[in-house]
């Protein structure tokens, strides 16, 4: 394996050597989807990100794969085609996601619990027309569980409050580990990735278009210059200031929703099943959905702005706790959080107000006249792909090009090439690795597990837990920032291994591990070790103040 430093000095030179088709910039899904249908369809693409790929939205969603239920009842009830477009597209794509990443992406069984059989009627047509809809794409068939079988599959419901409940499919997904394989499957294929990379100002010919960009590596502080025939704005909810710094003035399209989420053991809920409460007070869905060895209660969905902190907030962790302990026995306090995240959510507005709850999911692509930058604006996860579709499609129309076809439809991502559910028994098999581990490894690395592992038999201290009870291991820190471009420690434990997102007491303890792999890697010093983990451990302590409960 190349040294981490020589990969990102090679990657510079020759981004600073030759003129590329296309420059993405954005490194969450929309943006690496983009660059990787961009890649396979035969244009030269570059992909740079400011912070870190999946760093923003792309790693804080609900981890749900899904047309969006409550969207289809917004299209029923409101007689709104909008919705329902978004609805089809999504489920179409739902599976999509699922065949390309099998280690990362899930059919899942959710459950609508029903007070009365009023409610079944009507959650049971709701969910047959979902399943229609979803045509030959569809899961398997939604059903009804009666009270004993409801009290059976999911043990800490207080069934008694139901006479049953709907069930229906849909899918689960990791969402950081998926928009990374995204980026590795883009530069497997040829492709040209960077993080950590900002774009500063953009060059322009004489008539405004633009030809080039100046950006500055967040690592250095040096700046670089890259030449390409088209510019993507994928940055998701920032989109408007790339659309500004591109031509000045023009008026701004995105309204920003904000959705934050808690994660609580899974013992207080031990089903495979995710229970879906179908409509709180001011008229929302909140899910409760098992994700990693951990129970998953989301979201809120409020205004917000780009400006705002990423750190929950007590009223919200009360909204979540409240609407989940109408439905559960466990009687959830502060005291059960393990960890909390939130997300921001571009939507794209019409320009005549209302709540941000309403807004249409779908997205679009925007071609500046002036300055010939393509904007993605909108969407979501599920629909990464088609995004990308359509706005590689106005690229090509922009560079005069036949607009061919897209190959990602039918691509597997990094690692997912001949994996099987019970790829894990083979870790365990070849490598002496208990079970936990393997089953992690395969969930998070595919077939690339293997590679991992290949580290720790080369040097067996790579074997050990990065914390007590978590089966993540020091081997993972190491494949992460020599094949998958991490700089941080929270580039590791959020984005590439999932600790921070589902423990924070386990990620503070796993901190001074990791920066000690770190130093190894790039050669820091010790005063840079100790800054780098005081300095990880205190953003921490921070959102637990923030957020009102008990420090770490």
């Amino acid at each position: 394996m190349a040294q981490p430093n020589q990969d990102r000095q090679a990657t510079l030179a020759t981004i600073a050597s030759i003129e590329f088709d296309v420059c993405v910039i954005g490194g969450g899904a929309t943006g690496c989807g983009s660059a990787l249908d961009a890649q396979t369809r035969g244009l030269r693409t570059v992909l740079l990100e400011a912070a870190d790929f999946s760093s923003a939205t792309s790693s804080a969603s609900t981890k749900l794969i899904h047309g969006g239920v409550r969207y289809l009842q917004q299209a029923v009830t409101q007689l709104d085609a909008g919705q329902y477009h978004v609805v089809r597209r999504a489920l179409r794509e739902r599976i999509v996601m699922i065949a390309n990443a099998p280690c990362l992406a899930h059919p899942m069984r959710f459950v609508i619990p029903c007070a009365n059989w009023f409610q079944a009627f009507y959650y049971g047509l709701g969910m047959k027309l979902y399943e229609w809809l979803s045509g030959k794409a569809s899961l398997f068939p939604s059903g009804f569980y009666p009270r004993a079988k409801l009290a059976e599959r999911l043990p800490h419901l207080n069934a008694g409050k139901f006479v049953g409940a709907v069930v229906y499919a849909d899918g689960q997904f990791d969402d950081a580990r998926f928009n990374l394989m995204l980026m590795k499957t883009f530069s497997e294929a040829g492709g040209t990735a960077l993080n950590y990379a900002r774009v500063e100002s953009f060059f322009k010919t004489p008539d405004g278009k633009i030809s080039g960009a100046l950006i500055l590596d967040n690592l250095t502080g040096r700046q670089f210059q890259v030449r390409a025939k088209s510019f993507v704005n994928a940055t998701g909810p920032f989109a408007d200031a790339l659309r500004q710094q591109a031509s000045p003035g023009v008026h701004q399209r995105l309204r920003v929703s904000r959705g934050s989420h808690i994660l609580v053991p899974i013992a207080k809920m031990p089903s495979a099943d995710a229970l879906m409460i179908p409509k709180t007070d001011d008229g929302r869905l909140i899910f409760v959905i098992p994700w990693l060895g951990a129970l998953l209660i989301g979201t809120t969905d409020d205004e917000s702005t780009v400006d705002d902190d990423l750190l929950i907030k007590p009223p919200e962790i009360e909204y979540l706790l409240r609407y989940a302990n109408r439905y559960l026995d466990s009687n959830l306090t502060r005291a059960d959080i393990l960890a909390c995240f939130v997300g921001l959510r571009p939507l794209v507005s019409s320009g005549h107000g209302g709540a941000t709850k309403r807004l249409i999911r779908d997205h679009e692509v925007e071609v500046d006249l002036a300055s010939g930058l393509v904007n993605i604006l909108g969407g979501k996860w599920t629909t990464y792909r088609a995004m990308a579709e359509d706005t590689i499609d106005a690229v090509q129309r922009q560079l005069g090009l036949p607009v061919r076809g897209c190959k990602t439809a039918s691509m597997p991502l990094a690692g997912s090439e001949g994996y099987t559910f019970d790829y894990w028994k083979t870790l365990v098999d070849t490598h002496a690795i208990p079970e936990p581990t393997a089953r992690h490894l395969a969930e998070k690395f595919g077939v690339r597990a293997a590679r991992v592992l290949r580290l720790a038999d080369e040097d067996p201290r790579l074997r050990a837990p990065l914390a007590p009870g978590f089966p993540a291991i020091r081997a993972e820190a190491v494949y992460a920032i020599r094949e998958e471009m991490a700089r941080s420690i929270e580039d590791i434990l959020a984005r590439r291994i999932g600790m921070q997102f589902l423990n924070w007491q386990a990620a503070h303890q796993a901190a001074p591990m990791v920066a000690s792999i770190l130093a190894r890697e790039f050669g820091w010093d010790a005063a840079t070790e100790a800054g780098a983990t005081h300095a990880y451990r205190t953003k921490l302590e921070i959102a637990l103040e923030t957020s009102g409960l008990t420090p770490a």
